[in-house]
């Protein structure tokens, strides 16, 4: 029964998106726009449901109930899914915003986890930027004043993104994407987010989006904070796969991982009894193959740019192929 399966995702039209997840990503999504896609998750605000296998249909959700033991033995998990995976296409730019920590999100929403994530950038225009943090130790009431009167910009440290960038976003960090970046994100399951400015911007029905200024300073870090840069990567390489960590948290582990394989090679793979394990695929194709006990079959899976793949925990040893490129999310 531990044999991975493909998953299909909840999607959000948020009014910043694009339409790439479309085009690009073969998502066949009937929304424009098209923002965010959740492509793991069991969150009530956008579950994603299974899409081969013996379970396809049903939700993610009604899955990880009656087996359990897919999530592995990791004391994070708590017996639920700990994390929740998308992808983001910011036409425009997201609000500035920031999330509680755990213990916030549990004393004032009464909810189990906060937000901290992780964003690894696909694809981003020539001059894309992001908003991390703030530029100096800047005190409560100077940025509320700023909200006010729109001038929050100035305090706001920017950053230029590439594509293959990577970003760690903890709790309490004040942040946005901008403009013209296409990114992965891997986030513990919250949908818990503040909203500290959002330009006046108005929605389909012409009302400007709330805002959430009092919790937003209540958890935001104002301390002024170094611009981030990319760490040293390194790969490491075995016959047919190479394999780089991007973040490792007490939430996640991320990783990048390259399979290039020739003719009849394969890459053999399979989860530990610790965590399962989840492949998005963010470039080329290939296949999955595993033999399924209870049918005594070979079964083939077809992996494309844009899906999601659920390994559980001590899963069926698979063996894959093809020129494939995923982040491999590990709970």
């Amino acid at each position: 029964m531990n044999n991975p399966f493909l998953l299909r995702p909840s999607s959000k039209d948020y009014l910043w998106g694009g339409n790439r997840l479309n085009t690009e990503f073969a998502k066949n999504i009937d929304s424009s726009p098209l923002a965010e896609t959740w492509e793991c998750s069991t969150h009530p605000d956008g579950p994603s449901f299974v899409a081969s296998g013996v379970f396809e249909g049903m939700s993610l959700i009604d899955v990880l109930k009656e087996h359990p033991e897919f999530l592995g033995t990791h004391p994070e998990t708590k017996g639920e899914l700990p994390i929740l995976i998308k992808f983001i296409d910011a036409k425009n730019d997201l609000s500035v915003q920031v999330h509680p920590d755990d213990e916030y999100a549990k004393s004032v929403e009464g909810q189990p986890r906060g937000k901290t994530e992780m964003w690894y950038v696909l694809d981003a225009k020539e001059d894309a930027s992001l908003i991390y943090g703030l530029k100096q130790t800047t005190e409560k009431q100077v940025i509320r004043k700023a909200i006010e009167e729109g001038t929050l910009g100035r305090y706001l440290q920017k950053v230029p993104v590439k594509k293959d960038d990577m970003f760690y976003i903890e709790a309490g960090t004040i942040h946005a994407i901008g403009a013209g970046t296409l990114i992965a994100e891997i986030q513990e399951s919250s949908n818990l987010t503040y909203r500290m400015y959002d330009y006046d911007r108005q929605d389909k029905h012409g009302n400007k989006r709330e805002l959430h200024i009092d919790k937003a300073l209540d958890v935001a870090n104002l301390q002024g904070m170094s611009e981030p840069r990319q760490p040293i990567r390194v790969f490491k390489y075995n016959q047919g796969i190479a394999r780089e960590l991007l973040t490792r948290c007490k939430y996640f582990e991320v990783y990048q991982m390259v399979v290039n394989t020739e003719r009849k090679q394969k890459v053999s793979y399979a989860s530990d009894e610790l965590s399962f394990r989840v492949l998005l695929c963010i470039n080329g194709c290939g296949s999955v193959t595993y033999m399924d006990e209870d049918s005594g079959k070979q079964e083939t899976l077809l992996i494309y740019k844009g899906d999601c793949l659920f390994i559980p925990a001590l899963s069926s040893r698979i063996n894959i192929h093809g020129q494939i490129k995923f982040l491999e999310v590990r709970g």
